[in-house]
């Protein structure tokens, strides 16, 4: 009888390997980080080798670290950086350029031509998306346009996209030797390619962007009981293993904080931030400038839809105070840096490295610290960091409450920065409404391994998910009214001056 679902955790910074037993909670795990590589200002690549690489190393190290039986495994799910934008032969599985990554935005001159022909919600009613740098679609073009060969090569079959799910399971699966070529649902969504009622490519679309369709994979269920392909017994779990769940990363979350009622709502801290909130099987447009995207769609059950705000940069605004400024030593000494001072000085740290995303989609921002006076230190700068992650937050809940109709009484989260207890403490005091964690909190791979598990029978239903969530922590709002609204004025003004910046 098998013991452990494991899912495959593909993430911008990292790719890590987690071993989940059936009340859900962390029975082994491995994490590798790869590099990230800045060509030009905006520009923002992997190495898709180097990521598979350090796939093969996170699995082979979490189920070396337990004693690992014959047929303890049931499944395996794989969740990953969604937008991020693969192309490789298929003969060889090498790819033709490196994996052209989310927050990228060289993409703007061909976001740019495409709207001018319908605006930037050209395609929107379609996809629920803004044509905006962000997303696959125009990256997969730029590839197209700029990589000599790669036309030619889509056109005969032998040049094949994917975002980095597409990629991990191609090689989990045999790669070359016949690895399934798919995608899910929720990351098809994140390509402007997809119809959101039909869930399928869209031709006219494609035409659109001069995207041969033979390169796209095909989109399947979130779970599926009909497995993709299994696992090989030379590959890194050494064992034939049905790979049956792909979520993206945010998508994942919802899942694993088992959001599965409509108007139930997460958020994920990250690298970027990303909120989400079920809106069930209907498909709800956003006049708030959040995106409408697909939930999850488990086996043949009607696909659910969600609302989104994404926020570019969160977590990576505390690597840059690490890795560019040198700060500190690593991510988790921004706390104590944060509170050697009382508040933020009357600074604001406006992130706009990628321009801006929801709800403001405004690829010519750029970023700003204003209020700078000869007073502040780096403490100051260290709590701006982490307050500008709030106030995004802020902006998002707003939206979505205006779209959804829908005023939550809670926000869950997760990621890697809910241990900040300043920061959630902050949030609290900024949305005005409980910030909850629970005590799994790395729900983006649980979400993974839900899927998984539910394909093969090793959890029955999702009121078994709902069982095994249960509460770390609650923050309660304690800033007064006043002092809210004075800061998230200032944070406004902060965000106006990014505004207009790149020509």
């Amino acid at each position: 009888m098998a013991h452990y679902i494991a899912s495959v955790d593909q993430g911008t910074t990292s790719t890590r390997c987690i071993l989940f037993d059936r009340s859900g909670q962390v029975a082994s795990q491995a994490q590798l980080e790869h590099a990230q590589i800045y060509p030009k200002p905006g520009w923002v690549e992997h190495n898709p080798l180097e990521i598979w690489e350090r796939t093969r190393e996170a699995i082979q190290n979490a189920v070396s670290s337990i004693h690992i039986q014959q047929g303890d495994i049931a499944a395996v799910g794989v969740t990953n950086q969604r937008e991020t934008t693969i192309v490789w032969d298929p003969r060889s599985g090498k790819p033709y350029y490196n994996a052209i990554v989310w927050q990228d935005t060289r993409t703007k001159e061909i976001c740019d031509s495409l709207a001018s022909k319908g605006g930037q919600d050209r395609f929107r009613s379609k996809v629920g998306l803004p044509l905006a740098t962000y997303f696959s679609g125009p990256k997969i073009k730029w590839i197209l346009d700029n990589v000599e060969g790669v036309q030619a090569a889509a056109e005969r079959g032998q040049a094949i996209f994917g975002n980095s799910d597409t990629w991990e399971i191609w090689w989990l699966t045999g790669g070359p030797q016949g690895g399934a070529h798919i995608t899910d649902v929720t990351n098809a969504s994140r390509t402007m390619l997809m119809n959101l009622a039909t869930l399928a490519w869209d031709d006219e679309i494609l035409a659109n962007m001069g995207i041969p369709r033979q390169m796209l994979p095909r989109i399947v269920s979130s779970s599926d009981p009909f497995t993709w392909g299994n696992t090989s017994k030379q590959g890194p779990f050494e064992a034939e293993i049905p790979v049956c769940g792909d979520l993206g990363d945010q998508q994942a979350a919802l899942v694993g904080q088992t959001c599965f009622n409509p108007g139930e709502a997460k958020n994920t801290y990250g690298t970027g931030c990303f909120m989400l909130m079920n809106t069930g099987t209907e498909i709800v447009p956003s006049h708030s400038g959040l995106l409408t995207t697909l939930g999850y769609k488990m086996g043949n059950e009607p696909a659910v839809y969600a609302l989104e705000g994404s926020i570019a940069i969160t977590g990576a605004l505390v690597q840059w105070l690490r890795d560019n400024l040198g700060l500190i030593q690593k991510s988790s000494d921004v706390e104590a840096l944060a509170r050697s001072v009382e508040n933020n000085g009357d600074i604001y740290f406006v992130p706009a490295f990628s321009g801006l995303f929801a709800p403001y989609w405004r690829s010519d921002a750029r970023g700003a610290i204003v209020g700078m006076t000869r007073y502040i230190n780096k403490g100051h700068l260290a709590r701006a960091t982490l307050e500008a992650t709030a106030y995004q937050t802020c902006e998002v809940l707003e939206a979505m409450e205006i779209d959804s109709g829908v005023a939550l009484k809670a926000l869950k989260v997760d990621g890697g920065m809910v241990y900040n207890e300043l920061l959630m403490q902050f949030q609290a005091d900024m949305v005005g409404v409980p910030v909850v964690r629970p005590k799994v909190a790395e729900t983006t791979a649980l979400g993974a391994a839900y899927a998984a598990g539910l394909a093969v029978g090793f959890w029955k239903h999702i009121d078994d998910l709902r069982e095994n969530w249960q509460i770390d922590k609650t923050w309660q709002p304690k800033m007064g009214t006043e002092q809210r609204q004075r800061l998230y004025q200032s944070w406004h003004k902060a965000v106006e001056r990014t505004l207009n910046w790149v020509e």
